[in-house]
């Protein structure tokens, strides 16, 4: 957890993006890491955690991470938690609370009410179109014998 708040203030002095930092661990020995690099890189989606899971998956060549723990400097967003859930890792442990972030300007609690909404209510317009055209993908994945399962 030292590692991942260094990192998150170390990112923040360098000027290179928010105050979040994550270490991946596994057997005791820290596989990779993250910083925030939204700004620097123009990725909404390259929060510390995500960045950190796309390392690790990379150092492990595999695409979850069973065996492996994530310290993050704060709780993760909502991105990152679903992130952190599908890389199947076995615990999160994390410094900073979410109204922590929120009293730093960092307030994801819009996110969760807008997933909890009805699609019709969300704040962004969204519309499904061409449903049963679209459920060839499935169809396919589902006729593919060699599909690796996730």
């Amino acid at each position: 957890m030292q590692q991942a708040i260094a990192l998150a203030v170390e990112n923040v002095r360098a000027g290179a993006g928010g105050p979040f930092g994550a270490v991946v661990v596994r057997d005791g020995k820290v596989i990779a890491t993250g910083v925030n690099r939204v700004t620097s890189t123009h990725d909404p989606t390259a929060h510390a955690e995500v960045v950190a899971i796309r390392a690790a998956c990379q150092v492990l060549g595999d695409f979850q991470l069973h065996g492996c723990a994530v310290y993050t400097s704060c709780e993760p967003c909502p991105m990152c938690l679903a992130a952190l859930y599908w890389s199947r890792c076995d615990a999160i442990f994390y410094g900073c609370s979410a109204a922590d972030a929120a009293a730093a300007g960092f307030d994801d609690s819009f996110l969760y009410a807008e997933v909890s909404r009805p699609i019709s209510e969300r704040k962004i317009p969204t519309q499904r179109l061409l449903g049963d055209q679209a459920m060839e993908t499935f169809d396919t994945w589902r006729a593919q014998t060699n599909k690796i399962e996730y």
